[in-house]
């Protein structure tokens, strides 16, 4: 159930705590041709993007300037040590992109043997190579209009001036205080060892100036310039695996994102290496001939979830860097309808019977992400990460870098449940220059008459939250502001088990599932979904930031 303030006009306008400098989050609405809106998980990352669509920026400006922003003062989930996605819609050309920014493994981490010793998740030994520089530098290069000194003005600002501790950074610093306090993090993100009070500001000096050299010299510096030779050195020092030869290597990668119908509905999401696009095609494909909108509840979630389970099993046994593995044509319509042939509607299937891994992989829990739309109509849905909260919680003291531990994605134990207890099979193993397997899902759903901006942090469940997120934008039987803030439910094969928030079924639809043999697990609240809602017909957007996190939508005319 949404809470009763999303139902309260008065409260609709943005609400701050100034003590906090947090946004209450509540739908947003824009009328008219000419707005632009920027939703992101981080009011002050919202700001800058609103900014730049406010100095005649376009939504790919807005973009590089949010991820940058968000990078800063939003740690825990994102920043220049990470990687992530960004599907466009330039719409001059009628064009998708997927901009790959994906980390990769360095060379020294071999085909993972060091991991069977070493950790994947804390210190510098699990970083791989970042990709997020590389990513917004082709952006504005290829797609902006302002150029980077524009674009990262904010984030150097907001790393120089500082950011207020908020809830969610208190409480993430807390679960991961002991690894921050092992690097130059401790000086950054802590105070004197213990995590700051609510308010406190968070300064970033070093990291300022690395996005100052950012701004005059492009990623060039990052990969073969002195910030490549100061993070290296850091690197060497400290035992953490990224070279030199390994930052000149990186790529950010133009892809064609997974594009596909359903009902009369075009969906577009990210391609491999995300699996989120893949996955939501395999489980579109099986749903062709269903019509969930007349089915009863209980049908309705028994089906998405045997749909889940299958697909999430294909995920985990098949899936990979396609640069490294051959991907099995796993979207063959008469292989979808086999799939489909053997759900049975008064029973769950048990895992057994399906086979695939021995055991089940994904991106943090603490990844974010924006949607953005300019007033050209050009569109951007980024999910960004660094995995773990804070990542690695490793720092480069020479450069302000909180590197990511986005090694732990990689099947780095192939049977063995990594930190979101997905297992994944050979396909995602360890290799030098390979890019792990993600979930992160950016997606831009077309309807006859609107269009959905959405995707959200969530590690494995993120591709089940933008599928049901997705379902009520089709089936349109809630308000926008129940498609973001809906109990979710989610099945990935492995656990055996269907992992859902209280609330996301009544209690006789439970015991339904139940009767059917699902094994139900409560669990906390998850996700943090940003998206916006555009009516192509009356240019009206809407913007539906997740009542779960502290997130804004910002309006740009």
């Amino acid at each position: 159930m949404k809470p009763a303030w999303l139902s309260v006009p008065w409260l609709r306008p943005l609400v701050l705590i100034p003590a906090l400098m947090v946004s209450i989050p509540v739908a947003v609405y824009a009328r008219g041709p000419d707005s632009g809106m920027v939703v992101a998980a981080e009011p002050q990352a919202a700001a800058a993007g609103k900014a730049i669509l406010d100095a005649g920026g376009n939504a790919f400006d807005a973009a590089a300037a949010t991820a940058l922003a968000i990078g800063v003062v939003e740690p825990e989930s994102s920043g220049i040590g990470g990687g992530g996605f960004f599907l466009l819609y330039i719409a001059k050309q009628k064009r998708y992109v997927m901009i790959d920014a994906r980390e990769t493994s360095p060379r020294l981490a071999g085909h993972g043997e060091i991991y069977q010793t070493q950790s994947s998740i804390d210190g510098p030994q699990a970083a791989g190579v970042p990709g997020l520089l590389a990513g917004i530098d082709h952006l504005i290069s290829r797609y902006g209009r302002l150029g980077r000194r524009k674009d990262a003005a904010a984030a150097i600002r907001l790393a120089k001036d500082g950011f207020p501790v908020t809830a969610r950074y208190h409480r993430l610093a807390t679960w991961r205080r002991d690894v921050l306090r092992r690097s130059a993090a401790a000086r950054i993100y802590l105070d004197h060892g213990q995590v700051p009070a609510l308010g406190s500001l968070i300064r970033q000096p070093s990291l300022a100036y690395t996005l100052s050299r950012f701004a005059r010299l492009g990623s060039r510096d990052f990969y073969r310039g002195q910030t490549a030779g100061r993070l290296v050195a850091d690197m060497k020092r400290d035992g953490g695996l990224i070279r030199l030869s390994d930052l000149a290597a990186y790529r950010a990668i133009e892809r064609r994102p997974m594009q596909f119908n359903w009902h009369g509905y075009h969906i577009v999401a990210a391609s491999l290496p995300s699996s989120g696009g893949q996955v939501l095609a395999e489980i579109f494909g099986m749903l062709r001939h269903d019509d969930l909108k007349t089915m009863d509840t209980v049908d309705r979630d028994h089906l998405l979830i045997e749909t889940m389970k299958r697909a999430y099993r294909d995920r985990n046994a098949d899936l990979g860097d396609p640069a490294f593995v051959h991907i099995p044509n796993l979207l063959n319509p008469a292989r979808l309808r086999r799939l489909r042939a053997s759900i049975r509607m008064d029973r769950a299937t048990p895992v057994a019977a399906l086979g695939g891994p021995a055991s089940a992989h994904g991106d943090g829990h603490n990844t974010t992400h924006f949607s953005i739309i300019d007033r050209q109509g050009n569109m951007v849905s980024a999910t960004l990460s660094i995995n773990y909260g804070f990542g690695s919680g490793y720092v480069s003291p020479a450069t302000g870098i909180l590197l990511n531990d986005e090694m732990d994605d990689f099947a780095t134990r192939p049977g063995k449940p990594n930190v979101y207890g997905l297992v994944q099979g050979k396909a995602n193993a360890v290799a030098p220059g390979k890019r792990m397997l993600s979930s992160m899902t950016p997606s831009i759903v077309i309807g006859p008459h609107r269009t959905f901006i959405v995707g959200t942090p969530g590690g494995s469940r993120i591709i089940s939250m933008v599928l049901l997120a997705s379902l009520h934008f089709m089936l349109d039987e809630t308000p926008p502001t129940e498609w973001v803030a809906a109990p979710r439910f989610h099945d990935q094969f492995l656990p055996a088990e269907v992992q859902y928030e209280k609330g996301a079924f009544t209690p006789a639809v439970e015991a339904a599932l139940k009767r059917r043999g699902h094994h139900l697990k409560q669990i906390h609240p998850y996700g943090n979904m940003q998206a916006i809602l555009w009516n192509r017909r009356t240019g009206r957007l809407t913007g539906l930031p997740d009542p779960r996190g502290e997130g804004q939508a910002a309006i740009s005319h």
